[in-house]
């Protein structure tokens, strides 16, 4: 099996019984804030642009990147599609050009002429209606795991597809917390130490998972060329930025007796098989250069690209509105969903604001299923944000703002109590289709009914906070339980989240 490195997390699996080209970015995304780390824009696509199978693994403009595949990719290919319950993906696939498409089950096998694939769909309420998922292939004697950003829920299901030769699992931060909220700077600093330390330790966890023989670290972290965000970028390996890259999780992985971790940058090229792993990159230097000094390597990036974020800039301001025209847009527009999203109204239960600055905004009420105008009153979070990137969220009718304004990290966020996931899942689902599956979905959540066991505790299974199988995530210190997925800690006395003060977030437990 030969694997040619694309860049964050795409790859081109060539096998002996057919190629899959998984993932392709080359754009940058989100309002141009996120580029491809190490840079890729100098890849030569011919070699990988007449792929057999295509697999995107979900609709994040990361992982999906239309305008370069209506572009570089023969849509001859056969799309190997996740199973979403929701047929958001393969509409849009279609409509970049593609029209052949092999459904996979969730979790099951299925063979296509010696070619071996499995695709893990995760559909969780706060995975959103796009879904994410995890693909294994296998040509016969080797077979590797592309888990990308996925989070999966459940260590049985994973290693019932293997074992792996190979993983590729992200390490690094894909959210906006804490850079994007206005705390105060040592809390934010230490926030994010502690963001660091467990994103990395979440990656360590799944690579005790899945025990692959070569572990590579991918999906992250972009570049920022931004001059607005340029100092989101880890410089100097701070102990409180949130973005670390491949070689400090490498240390990481070493650091904790883990020795088969290997670099890869766009253009290497790996050569797998049951016995053996070597890699070649395109040269020593597009290897070390990112990574020696990575000031100067994003110093000559962003030159480059300069030209391209000026007129990105310009772009948003194409889209100009009345403050009463885009109140009256957004009502008619996000009001309905409000109506239609009573399980999530109720969980956030109050008001979200666009704060624009100078006394104007946007309310949008949970409790009222109202959108108007903002007059001051307060607010469960509050995002200041400038309005020409609203207008152009309106202009392109983007029903996701979570994964286009919320990852561009283009706002300060304000919130009064702690993190609410009812406020990131219903603004992943601005349509009809989109929110009515949210509220299916959160209908079906796991029974806090359903108990289980352990030295000497019993606690209902499913994380309060985003679901995580405590089953697996779970570990328990004294009486301090602990979910390994997100870090989130419960007291097993009291049943008290220790993260969260949101009491919604209470776990139902007692002694055995």
């Amino acid at each position: 099996m030969r694997i040619t490195f694309l860049g964050h997390v795409g790859m081109f699996v060539e096998t002996e019984h057919g190629s899959v080209l998984c993932d392709p970015w080359f754009n940058p995304a989100y309002f141009g804030s996120w580029f491809v780390f190490p840079r890729n824009d100098t890849l030569d696509p011919a070699p990988f642009c007449r792929p057999d199978y295509l697999y995107i693994s979900h609709l994040h403009r990361d992982h999906f990147d239309p305008e370069w595949l209506t572009q570089h990719v023969d849509k001859r290919a056969t799309v190997l599609l996740p199973a979403f319950r929701v047929d958001h993906l393969e509409r849009a696939l279609r409509a970049v050009g593609f029209s052949r498409f092999v459904p996979v089950p969730h979790a099951g096998r299925i063979d296509l002429d010696g070619l071996e694939i499995a695709i893990c769909a995760y559909t969780a309420p706060a995975d959103g209606p796009l879904g994410d998922s995890a693909i294994a292939i296998g040509d016969g004697t080797t077979r590797i795991l592309n888990q990308n950003d996925a989070r999966p829920g459940s260590r049985a299901e994973l290693a019932a597809l293997g074992p792996f030769h190979a993983q590729f699992v992200q390490f690094s931060g894909a959210i906006w917390y804490p850079v994007a909220y206005a705390f105060p700077p040592e809390e934010k600093s230490a926030l994010a130490a502690d963001k660091r330390v467990n994103q990395m330790a979440r990656a360590r966890q799944y690579v005790d998972w899945i025990g692959a023989r070569h572990v590579f670290p991918c999906a992250g972290p972009p570049a920022f060329l931004d001059d607005d965000l340029w100092e989101l970028n880890d410089f100097d390996r701070a102990r409180d930025n949130i973005f670390p890259d491949q070689t400090v999780f490498l240390e990481e992985l070493a650091a904790h007796g883990v020795a088969n971790g290997h670099l890869v940058v766009p253009g290497s090229q790996i050569e797998l098989d049951a016995e053996r792993c070597s890699i070649r990159h395109p040269s020593e230097t597009a290897a070390r250069e990112p990574f020696a000094d990575k000031r100067a390597y994003l110093e000559r990036y962003r030159s480059d690209w300069a030209q391209w974020l000026e007129s990105e800039h310009s772009a948003w301001r194409m889209h100009p509105l009345s403050h009463d025209a885009l109140v009256a847009q957004l009502s008619a527009w996000i009001a309905p969903l409000l109506v239609r999203a009573p399980i999530t109204s109720a969980g956030i239960a109050g008001n979200v604001v666009l704060d624009f600055g100078e006394q104007q905004g946007v309310v949008f009420d949970f409790v009222e299923s109202d959108v108007r105008a903002w007059s001051g009153e307060a607010a469960v979070y509050r995002l200041e944000v400038a309005r020409e990137l609203v207008e152009t969220l309106v202009a392109r009718h983007e029903t996701d703002w979570v994964n286009s304004l919320f990852l561009s990290a283009r706002f300060t966020a304000h919130r009064d109590g702690p993190f609410n996931e009812f406020v990131m899942t219903f603004f992943k689902a601005l349509d009809a289709p989109k929110i009515d599956y949210v509220e299916l979905r959160l209908g079906e959540t796991h029974t806090r009914d359903e108990l289980i066991e352990r030295d000497g505790w019993r606690f209902e299974r499913w994380c309060p906070h985003r679901q995580a199988d405590l089953s697996e995530y779970g570990s328990i210190d004294g009486t301090t339980l602990t979910c390994a997925l997100h870090h989130w800690s419960f007291d097993l006395e009291t049943g008290a989240c220790l993260t969260s003060n949101d009491p919604s977030k209470h776990l139902r437990c007692e002694r055995t």
